[in-house]
């Protein structure tokens, strides 16, 4: 079969914008602790470069990808080590793509989708914790999950919509999150003692980064470059800017300040939130969407004080709620005339079952990865010496200086 060159090309530079994401994300996330934490949190995010790709090439592609287009639960061993790889394609004329670059843009989502948890434990994990975790998570919890809707699995056979993640990605790891909350208890101090970010300037030039590779997210999940390429590029445009104003607005009215802060925080909840929608909505759907999610999203902080539990970068009122709230919109504002392969919403006359389908698969998916999250936190505070959480005084230290000897900023004179 005939390989199309653009698409290709395409998929390759999406690839690469995904992947930029990751240390995008850790940058984000890094201004966002205190000084003392930097380092860890980048490293918590490099990391699941190197893990989480070596683990895809021996089975991790086989396993979310192997048996595609079957209703089943998980891959098989047809890919182990990429065998019978290179010589493949993926899709049909006149579309179709090297299955090596499909392999690779899969590998940039495997690779993000753990690293956001990072945020809610900031402050607080060892480092030996979080590599049997990321670990653990990526080949029993990411990999089962990528199977049930990417690949045709069982959510997907039913009917469910997620076109670039908002299952799979968002709820996925922000279900995780919770559960590692939860297990690890609140910082030490919190909340009496404010733990302010350490440079804004750092997390804003991390959301603009998330902002610019979240377009080969998006847009590259329509695998060509075409119209519904395009459609997803506008609409993952128009998210993140109307998102933003959502979160602000609110926080404006609430607080009586519009911060930097929340107006990274606001381009990243509509951001999440487009993700399952970006191939399946047009019009004013976008705006809508985040709109609604970057207001929601701002207000569900407001959970971890009600309920205790100290999600340090907010991953549960961002990712969680944007991605569960996102996955629903699909069900409102889904229109076939922008995808064939999709279906109407509700407000397209569609009726509720798409709407049903996709609450279905945010209730399983939050299940799984909550439960098998909070399993693995266990089993690894019972198997390691020293449990999962640093000590009372290495939390006073650092993690940068307690858990890798290095230290984020000198301000020594040289």
């Amino acid at each position: 079969m005939e390989i199309n060159s653009g698409d290709t090309a395409w998929v390759l530079v999406s690839s690469a914008l995904v992947l930029f994401m990751t240390p995008g994300l850790a940058l984000f996330y890094g201004g966002m602790v205190r000084s003392k934490n930097v380092l860890a949190m980048l490293m918590q995010n490099f990391f699941a470069m190197g893990i989480v790709t070596v683990f895809w090439v021996l089975f991790g592609y086989s396993l979310a990808f192997g048996d595609f287009g079957n209703a089943g639960w998980i891959g098989n061993f047809d890919f182990l080590g990429l065998k019978d790889v290179a010589n493949e394609v993926f899709g049909t004329a006149p579309n179709a793509i090297p299955l090596l670059a499909f392999v690779a843009f899969q590998l940039t989502f495997a690779v993000i989708t753990p690293a956001l948890i990072t945020g809610a434990i900031a402050d607080r994990m060892r480092w030996v914790a979080w590599v049997g975790f990321i670990s653990a998570w990526s080949i029993l919890v990411y990999l089962p999950v990528a199977h049930w809707v990417f690949a045709g699995g069982w959510l997907a056979d039913r009917g469910a919509l997620d076109f670039a993640g908002g299952t799979v990605v968002h709820v996925n790891a922000g279900a995780a999150a919770l559960a590692l909350t939860i297990l690890l208890g609140k910082r030490k101090g919190w909340p009496r003692e404010a733990m302010p970010p350490h440079s804004l300037p750092l997390t804003l030039l991390g959301t603009g980064i998330l902002w610019f590779g979240w377009f080969g997210f998006n847009a590259g999940s329509a695998l060509a470059a075409n119209g519904l390429a395009a459609q997803a590029f506008m609409n993952t445009f128009v998210a993140a800017a109307a998102g933003m104003l959502g979160w602000l607005i609110v926080e404006r009215m609430k607080s009586g300040h519009a911060t930097t802060l929340g107006a990274a925080s606001g381009a990243v909840a509509g951001l999440v939130a487009i993700t399952p929608c970006a191939g399946f909505v047009g019009g004013v759907a976008p705006v809508i969407i985040g709109l609604v999610v970057g207001a929601v999203c701002f207000l569900a902080i407001q959970l971890k004080f009600k309920f205790g539990y100290d999600d340090s970068l907010d991953v549960v009122a961002v990712h969680l709620v944007g991605g569960i709230l996102g996955s629903l919109m699909v069900g409102l504002f889904a229109d076939d005339a922008i995808n064939e392969l999709g279906a109407d919403g509700l407000f397209l006359g569609g009726g509720a079952s798409l709407l049903t389908e996709q609450f279905i698969a945010v209730a399983a998916v939050f299940i799984f990865s909550f439960v098998v999250s909070y399993v693995i936190g266990l089993a690894l505070k019972a198997i390691l010496p020293g449990g999962i959480r640093v000590s009372e005084d290495e939390e006073d230290t650092g993690l940068d200086l307690t858990q890798h000897s290095e230290t984020g900023y000198s301000l020594e004179r040289v």
